[in-house]
């Protein structure tokens, strides 16, 4: 049903600087800006998802729902939208599995030079998924993927694709059963760490993971989950963290992930308050 994440949606109060903002992280250019509906947005397309950055604009109904967000929740992650064979389909099996949702409808998107895009969503009720907004997209009508974002210098120091996205959830069997038993995710790992003291859920989606946290030191509840952060993937941390420090970002030091084989850093000062980690994957392994 799901092959991969579609897009990953963020809402910002201004749209010129958050495009700027993520422009300087991702080190690409957004392949799409514009709008409809009330609202406007840049389009970020990666290999493995997109990140849709949006802000209200105007009047229409899409721009009040994340108008609402804002004034709700501030500036963030409002939606995280899967990638199906068949909206309607997929809408109807995961309705049979207990996750209501709207009837899968167009959503149009004009460029500011007037060219359009079309593409059908479901979204699904915040009350089934763990008080997310959860979408499900069929891929674009033409048949062919979006043209990927440019690299403004060079591959090595952009963003490559993202890694994986950590949703906090203070109840895992609700997760285990929303992401894995209704959405159909692949579990590839549930581990606890009392090091640590969290539970981790690790759901494989085309490339790229869906991370569900949960703390070993606060009692299950039924309270809502959160969008946590996202960790991006590099081929070379070491030129994309001194590239995203020249351009003023607050960052970590280069170091060993806690996964073998991996080099990380943090980015502290994104755009919408988003947690944000850079991943290498495969790095050599240091000698002693």
């Amino acid at each position: 049903m799901i092959t991969g994440l579609d897009h990953i949606a963020l809402a910002v109060n201004d749209l010129d600087a958050a495009v700027a903002g993520y422009r300087a992280l991702l080190g690409r250019e957004p392949n799409w800006i514009g709008g409809d509906g009330g609202a406007r947005h840049a389009w970020f397309q990666l290999p493995n998802m997109a990140l849709d950055v949006i802000t209200p604009h105007g009047e229409g109904a899409f721009g009040d729902t994340i108008r609402r967000h804002l004034a709700e929740h501030g500036e963030g992650i409002w939606a995280l939208a899967f990638t199906v064979e068949n909206a309607e389909a997929a809408q109807k099996l995961v309705g049979r599995r207990g996750l209501r949702g709207s009837v899968p409808g167009p959503t149009r998107s004009t460029h500011d030079d007037g060219r359009k895009r079309y593409w059908t969503t479901s979204a699904l009720n915040a009350a089934d998924t763990g008080g997310l907004n959860i979408l499900l997209v069929d891929p674009p009508r033409s048949g062919e993927p979006w043209p990927l974002s440019p690299a403004i210098d060079s591959e090595a120091s952009a963003v490559s694709e993202l890694d994986h996205v950590v949703i906090n959830t203070p109840n895992p069997d609700r997760a285990l059963a929303v992401y894995g038993a209704k959405l159909g995710l692949d579990l590839r790992l549930d581990r606890s760490n009392e090091q640590w003291g969290v539970r981790q859920l690790f759901f494989r989606c085309g490339t790229a993971v869906v991370e569900m946290g949960a703390s070993l030191k606060t009692p299950v509840s039924d309270a809502p989950d959160r969008f946590g952060g996202l960790a991006w993937r590099v081929t070379d941390a070491d030129a994309v963290q001194a590239r995203i420090a020249a351009a003023g970002f607050d960052v970590s030091e280069v170091r060993k992930g806690r996964k073998p084989g991996t080099r990380i850093f943090t980015a502290r000062n994104v755009v919408g308050g988003v947690p944000t980690v850079l991943i290498q994957q495969n790095a050599e392994t240091e000698t002693a």
